[in-house]
């Protein structure tokens, strides 16, 4: 299991990052999140010892402080990417296996495999130089991925992939879960968040704001949002009703209503219905993008 406990980092009189603190047990996967500059990649170099912590903060790897033979057990996929370009496919793949302590013959009975897996177009024989954008990122994936690593720390993984390579990588991500690896990976797309993730932190300008498993964080921001379907009301009816917000008309007879306060939803539901079957009535917490855009807007207007 990873801890991370209390990292903080200072760059001269620049703060930036300030007292995060999470887990990672073996067998989930945690979404770090935040706006761009918020510290997240600062706090995966502190835990790959990129970055030396200020004193106090501590990163742990099965109680036990981080060393050389547990960096072994970690596969890495850093945002800046980086191949070398006149190397073949299977040497490059070959080359960072190896610095994980693979052995050369059992990383070459397993690339094709993993080729395969990832739908890499080309042969192991390729260079690098005359792979796509998106085959040259799939290429890194796997040598990332290989050595099937225990603790996995992947900074922004999704970025440049189409909705098909981001399966193929999802697919991946909870095989490696499946197997009992530890899973951090950063993300701007909520929807990859909530789709395979466990648990998610974010960070705001370096600080803490989010921590939790998915829904006990949407939860925390109450049920404050209901799905309608109907065709009895219209908008200008249901503004009036109490404790309604906003009203969103999202198509000929959905609404969105958001209310100020969850509890006004079992009244709502009487009234709305009036006892009489309708297509949809849904009472929800706010989605994952939502809060997003709460907390990092928070940040911005203080």
């Amino acid at each position: 299991m990873l801890e991370v406990k209390h990292l903080a980092k200072n760059f001269g009189s620049i703060r930036a990052v300030k007292d995060v603190s999470f887990s990672v047990e073996p067998g989930t996967i945690m979404g770090f999140i935040g706006p761009n500059g918020s510290g997240k990649t600062t706090v995966f170099r502190m835990i790959l010892d990129f970055l030396s912590p200020e004193k106090g903060g501590k990163v742990l790897w099965d109680k036990q402080p981080m060393n050389k033979k547990v960096y072994e057990l970690v596969g890495y996929l850093p945002e800046e990417r980086g191949l070398y370009d006149k190397m073949t496919i299977e040497d490059q793949i070959v080359y960072f296996a190896t610095l994980r302590g693979m052995k050369r013959q059992n990383v070459l009975l397993e690339i094709d495999e993993w080729m395969k897996k990832f739908a890499v177009k080309g042969n192991r024989k390729d260079k690098i130089n005359t792979l796509s954008k998106g085959n040259q990122q799939k290429v890194q994936l796997i040598a990332t991925l290989i050595h099937r690593p225990k603790l996995v720390i992947l900074d922004e993984p999704f970025s440049g992939l189409d909705p098909v390579n981001a399966d193929l990588l999802k697919q991946g991500i909870i095989e490696l879960k499946e197997n009992g690896s530890s899973i951090i990976f950063s993300s701007h797309n909520m929807s990859n968040v909530s789709e395979i993730c466990d648990k998610l932190a974010m960070i705001v300008n370096g600080e803490q704001v989010l921590y939790g498993t998915i829904q006990d964080v949407r939860e925390n921001f109450g049920r404050i949002k209901i799905f309608l379907e109907t065709d009895c009301w219209t908008v200008e009816d249901l503004e009036q009703l109490e404790g309604v917000q906003t009203v969103m008309k999202t198509s000929p007879n959905n609404y969105t209503l958001i209310l100020e306060d969850e509890s006004y939803g079992r009244d709502l539901f009487q009234k709305i219905t009036k006892g009489q079957y309708i297509s949809m009535f849904s009472q929800q917490p706010p989605s994952l993008e939502e809060i997003f855009k709460m907390k990092a807007g928070e940040a911005i207007h203080g």
